[in-house]
């Protein structure tokens, strides 16, 4: 099987984790009859209370034969530091921005970091049902921001899309059918690279671990990526 390990960036209150939370529903994590809470990734009593992320989380969902893994990261400048060691185990970032505000400072120390690790992004407008949604705007902000950051000329011939995580969508064009998410698989898909195969299996188990967490039936759960 494929896989696509990627991060989701953003700052708060720009939608990220309700694009998570539809991610998931579409690509069938949850039953048909299964009750699921918003924020389903939010499992901290604080997030869950204030609607941000503080510890970064990460899932997985399969999409026509391949893995992708999904990094949720926190979007606040306090919590950077959890936020750049996940990026080490992606090979890939999504952009998440408000299509209204545009891309914020709190997200430009992440943004540079995953740039500087050759990270290639991928850049969502989300939100853009707003009235006062200005996705052109937004998108050249991102650019100015990439360049500004000292992206490489592949890193800035970046894709983008516009999107509504709340209703569910993404489309290449702003006047698109606006059904579902199908276009934000397929593009993680074909854009992210998929990461390098191990060449060596007779070598000892190497794992980077990342996040520790615990879970009531699991036990401790460790979160990282084998090297």
């Amino acid at each position: 099987m494929e896989l696509r390990n990627i991060a989701i960036i953003a700052h708060v209150d720009h939608g990220k984790t309700t694009l998570v939370d539809e991610l998931l529903k579409q690509s069938g994590a949850f039953r048909e009859n299964q009750a699921v809470a918003e924020r389903a990734m939010d499992s901290n009593d604080l997030e869950r209370e204030r609607g941000i992320t503080i510890l970064a989380k990460a899932t997985s969902v399969e999409w026509n034969g391949t893995r992708i893994n999904i990094v949720d990261t926190p979007g606040h400048a306090d919590f950077g530091g959890e936020v750049e060691r996940i990026l080490s185990m992606v090979d890939g970032v999504v952009l998440l921005v408000d299509a209204a505000e545009g891309p914020m400072p709190q997200t430009k120390f992440v943004t540079s970091k995953a740039l500087a690790l050759g990270l290639r992004p991928i850049v969502v407008l989300n939100k853009v049902d707003k009235p006062d949604g200005e996705p052109d705007r937004a998108l050249d902000e991102c650019f100015d921001l990439f360049a500004n950051l000292g992206a490489d000329d592949e890193q800035l011939d970046f894709p983008s899309m516009y999107a509504s995580g709340r209703a569910g969508w993404a489309d290449m064009e702003l006047d698109g059918p606006r059904k579902d998410l199908t276009a934000l698989f397929d593009l993680i898909v074909q854009h992210v690279p998929a990461p390098k195969q191990l060449e060596k299996y007779e070598e000892p188990f190497k794992m980077l671990a990342v996040t520790l967490g615990a879970d009531p039936f699991i036990g401790r759960i460790l979160t990282g990526r084998v090297e």
